[in-house]
């Protein structure tokens, strides 16, 4: 495990020893994590075959569904091996790799829920011009930069870190975190983990995207004051699933940050491990249920699919 002082393998310590039980966790591990692919493949199928849907809007939806199947894959498999083994090694290649995914995930989400916002304050606030802004804006060319922008960004994060020499081997988690990563290191310089905690995980991945959503929804909510309880029912329509998982979203990813730099040991076991997890767990199966059932076109274009498929 260790050569001198070096080591070059991780220990996930929040795994209890579930003895028998550990073949039920799997299960519903793996029956959880096939969910999540089947409800997101679902819908992206759905947007795919209903030309209807090839709207901006759906077309971010589905940029937003496949990027919950990366991230629940960066977790979920990893959990359930873990679940069956005994020591809870974790190599540091597929730690770093682990690291790389989740941020990957956490960046993309952000990037999607933000454009999202931007389109819906367009198709609100200027609906005579929605088409032209849309067109010009060129859909799937943001979403190839969202997804490419963040890959650089995290890639740039973990270069400097690969390089870290460590010498304590115990994460205090149940999955690689980048900041525990970091604190495991040789030296004493955190500037790596500071600069990582306060340009990325607070001004790029939350601080920015958050205010920025939050103008578009005010402009939104002042432009439906004005407007007729048509425009309104509509409005709320398409975006109380965005509000919804925004809020939980960037509830989880402030757990998350705090719990990796505070001690929670008083809170309860299963309580801390499951707010651990949300982020990667109920964000991946939330978002296709509350936009499948709420938004109307794709409930329609869902029973059309089963309508063609029953004859």
């Amino acid at each position: 495990m260790q050569n001198s002082t070096q080591v070059v393998t991780f220990v996930l310590s929040m795994y209890a020893d579930l003895g028998q039980f550990k073949y039920l966790y799997f299960t519903l591990a793996l029956l959880f994590y096939l969910s999540v692919i089947f409800a997101n493949t679902v819908l992206i199928v759905i947007i795919y075959m209903d030309r209807n849907l090839h709207e901006p809007m759906y077309l971010f939806l589905c940029s937003l569904f496949v990027n919950e199947i990366y991230g629940s894959t960066s977790l979920l498999p990893c959990l359930m091996a873990q679940i069956l083994s005994d020591t809870h090694d974790i190599s540091q290649f597929y730690c770093f790799l682990q690291i790389f995914n989740i941020h990957s995930y956490v960046g993309i989400e952000f990037g999607t829920l933000t454009i999202m916002a931007y389109d819906r304050y367009v198709c609100i606030c200027k609906p005579l011009h929605y088409n032209s802004i849309m067109t010009k804006l060129k859909v799937q060319t943001v979403i190839l930069i969202i997804w490419s922008v963040t890959f650089l960004e995290v890639g740039v994060l973990l270069s400097f870190t690969i390089r870290m020499e460590f010498c304590k081997p115990v994460i205090q988690h149940i999955f690689c975190a980048h900041h525990l990563v970091v604190e495991l290191s040789c030296s004493e310089d955190r500037t790596v983990s500071l600069v990582h905690d306060f340009v990325f995980g607070l001004i790029i991945s939350v601080a920015a995207p958050v205010t920025f959503i939050t103008y578009t929804y005010i402009k939104i909510l002042r432009v439906c004051v004005k407007s007729s309880k048509e425009t309104r029912r509509k409005a709320v329509e398409t975006c109380s699933p965005h509000l919804i998982s925004l809020i939980s979203f960037v509830f989880a990813c402030f757990y998350t940050l705090i719990t990796q730099r505070f001690d929670f040991s008083s809170v309860l076991y299963p309580l801390c491990i499951f707010l651990s997890v949300y982020v990667l767990v109920i964000q991946p199966i939330q978002n296709p249920v509350i936009y499948g059932f709420k938004l109307s076109k794709m409930r329609n274009a869902f029973k059309n699919m089963l309508t063609i498929n029953t004859q």
